[in-house]
């Protein structure tokens, strides 16, 4: 199966590889093509940005592309900022601005519950997608902590970690625990299920 993936972030590509090429053999996942525009993620929910991404690839090249997206539900901030996650601090703000404004909006707040979900999704040429959902529950720390991964890991702790940010464990670790290796592993058992039909 050979898949574009949607996604500019090394980050993130490099996660969904991992999990993808564990679950699927004879995988192939190809770059997205260098300046293919990045869509307007316009969609009111998580699939329909994952959607919207796919297809974007799908109609500029005509392959099968992957993409997903994720949202960071805060209790204490009534599940923002969600959809926003990735420009929680205004367009164009980077990881250490969207961090900077959710440690300042949970200032002296004592419920740092939160949770990631994320819906990974391949859209194929005919106009069909398969897609799935990967949660991960856990608590907002009050300063950032480690110097892996990317986004928000370095303040999220994982209720079934031993206490590490997403930030301060391996790439294997993160993948074992986090909403995207969870979505991306349940996906490729749905991609496996679609080949062998």
């Amino acid at each position: 199966m050979r898949l574009v993936l949607a996604t500019t972030n090394r980050g993130k590509a490099a996660e969904l590889a991992d999990v993808l090429a564990a679950g699927l053999e004879d995988l192939v996942l190809v770059p997205r093509p260098p300046g293919l525009p990045e869509p307007e993620e316009d969609g009111d929910t998580l699939a329909a940005n994952a959607r919207i991404k796919a297809r974007a690839v799908v109609e500029a090249i005509g392959e099968a592309a992957v993409a997903d997206d994720t949202g960071l539900e805060v209790d204490a901030l009534d599940g923002r900022p969600g959809l926003f996650a990735a420009r929680f601090a205004g367009p164009g703000a980077t990881f250490a601005d969207n961090i900077a404004k959710l440690l300042a909006e949970l200032d002296g707040v004592q419920d740092r519950r939160a949770r990631w979900r994320t819906v990974a999704l391949v859209s194929f040429p005919d106009g069909t997608d398969v897609q799935a959902e990967g949660t991960c529950d856990g608590v907002i720390t009050e300063a950032p902590r480690g110097a892996g991964g990317f986004g928000y890991d370095p303040v999220f702790v994982p209720d079934e970690g031993d206490g590490r940010t997403l930030a301060e464990l391996s790439r294997q670790e993160k993948n074992a625990l986090s909403h995207r290796g969870r979505a991306f592993r349940a996906l490729a058992e749905r991609l496996a299920g679609v080949v062998s039909a």
